[in-house]
């Protein structure tokens, strides 16, 4: 994996502009912040999104990829106030969790989610190499 940054533009923070891969994709659905066996276990944004980063981890794990792989991620927010409060506690989850910012990452807000308790929904792609 490579990320990519035109010459002359400033480093992102917290994501990669861009990332060349080669190798087998295997893309995940949207992840929110049930466990397994779709159970909320708290309302909490932050402590959501670390849910559903476990979740995705986990979905990896069944193609026999894990974090290391994930070349893309696209966060779906019902408040953009929200993600921008809990960053931090996000932060230090996705270090935990997934441990690379060099993953193209686009975070979007929209109005609703399909479950209703659902504060995020994240969908990531992976690519194990050749």
């Amino acid at each position: 994996m490579q990320t990519l940054l035109p010459a002359g533009w400033k480093r992102p923070r917290g994501y990669a502009n861009g990332v060349v891969a080669r190798g087998r994709q295997i893309h995940v659905s949207g992840m929110i912040g049930w466990d397994g066996q779709e159970q909320f276990h708290s309302d909490d944004f932050a402590a959501q999104a670390a849910q559903a980063l476990r979740n995705i981890v986990e979905v990896l794990a069944c193609a026999d990829a894990g974090p290391r792989h994930i070349v893309r991620m696209t966060w779906y927010v019902l408040d953009k106030r929200e993600y921008l409060a809990a960053l931090p506690a996000i932060g230090q989850a996705f270090r935990e969790l997934i441990g690379n910012y060099d993953i193209a990452m686009t975070a979007v807000q929209v109005a609703a989610l399909i479950e209703d308790r659902a504060r995020v929904e994240i969908e990531a792609t992976a690519v194990l190499p050749d």
